[in-house]
């Protein structure tokens, strides 16, 4: 009988991720540093650099690090024309020296997920600008995108994979896409047309259960049939 797997959901507190590869007989737990919206005991509250990669995981999920200044469509407040220059204007209430710093904590916990010492990890990441991709390992690989209405989800979101020693994810329930501009075109967009707020960046980077099976019955199958085969 195969043991199942030892798997770490890290930067989540929604417990989707989790829930999913439990539901598959696995031997799961998330940690970020804040608590678990669902109240589980199988949550740790944790800074994921402080110790836990090290703890003997068979599979790691990243799932909402912070990506702010790593993404494309935030390097406009990073830097003007060329690297590392005065940027042309701020975010409302930033410094730049608060942006260095979010930028250097993004990077930081990134690059530690990526050198874990874990055989299979997935970390979810949007394309990343210039300024980040300056920083991150040689082997890491253009990140594979995918969106929700592939799994069932009737939303657009492009979502980045960055993988090491797993598969990209299959499309399982593929959702015909609305008419451009109808109503259901425009709650389809329901995440990008989302008015700030407190909760903006919370609500914007839940996972999606559909998106989350296919990771627990792809990756989780996957990483079995390995160790199957050992």
């Amino acid at each position: 009988m195969i043991s199942p797997l030892r798997v770490l959901i890290g930067c989540e507190t929604s417990g989707i991720a989790r829930r999913a590869f439990a539901a598959r007989g696995h031997d799961v737990w998330s940690c970020d540093i804040e608590a678990a919206e669902d109240g589980s005991n199988r949550h740790i509250r944790c800074d994921i650099r402080d110790g836990i990669l090290d703890e003997g995981w068979d599979l790691l999920c990243v799932m909402h690090p912070p990506c702010t200044r790593l993404c494309r469509s935030g390097r406009r407040w990073m830097s003007g024309p060329g690297k590392w220059t005065e940027p042309k204007q701020l975010p409302r209430g930033k410094t730049l020296a608060d942006l260095r710093s979010e930028f250097e904590e993004g990077v930081s916990i990134f690059t530690s997920c990526w050198s874990a010492p874990i055989d299979r990890v997935a970390i979810e990441n949007p394309e990343m600008n210039d300024l980040a991709r300056d920083r991150m390992p040689s082997d890491l690989p253009a990140p594979d995108i995918v969106q929700p209405f592939w799994f069932g989800e009737p939303a657009y979101k492009a979502t980045g994979w960055y993988l090491r020693g797993l598969p990209k994810l299959a499309s399982t329930d593929l959702l015909q896409e609305p008419e451009r501009g109808s109503d259901e075109w425009k709650t389809w967009n329901r995440i990008h047309r989302m008015p700030p707020g407190p909760e903006r960046t919370r609500l914007r980077s839940r996972s999606f259960p559909g998106m989350m099976n296919a990771a627990a019955d792809q990756w989780g199958g996957y990483a079995l049939k390995q160790e199957q085969s050992a």
